[in-house]
């Protein structure tokens, strides 16, 4: 399952990279990026997948032995929480501003808006 799960998130990389790289409409950069991001909320839970694990909640009555043996780690809950909501930001940012840039320059084509490469 984990082997499954980084191949997949090996390819949502790659798929990300090359959009961002070699596509000239930034919307399509956009969502390359929107693809690295996913890739490495991804890789970080399928390193944390443990078979039979429980949410990491301590509940009244639970032996706190068990608890910590069967617990899923909550760091990489929270960091991928995080990374979620920076991503939702980032990219709404980004979106704002392709709408901006569509409005003075009247096309999203990197080569157009940027005609030398600067």
């Amino acid at each position: 399952m984990q082997t499954a799960a980084f191949i997949c998130g090996g390819l949502l990389f790659m798929v990300g990279l090359y959009a961002v790289v070699f596509k000239d409409n930034l919307i399509k950069k956009v969502m390359g990026l929107t693809f690295i991001s996913d890739s490495v909320n991804l890789v970080l839970i399928a390193m944390d997948y443990r078979p039979g694990a429980v949410v990491p909640i301590i509940l009244p009555g639970v032996n706190p032995a068990d608890f910590a043996s069967t617990a899923a780690y909550p760091l990489t809950i929270a960091l991928v929480l995080t990374n979620i909501v920076i991503a939702v930001a980032t990219v709404s940012l980004i979106l704002g501003l392709c709408i901006k840039i569509h409005g003075k320059a009247g096309t999203l084509s990197a080569r157009r808006i940027w005609p030398d490469g600067q």
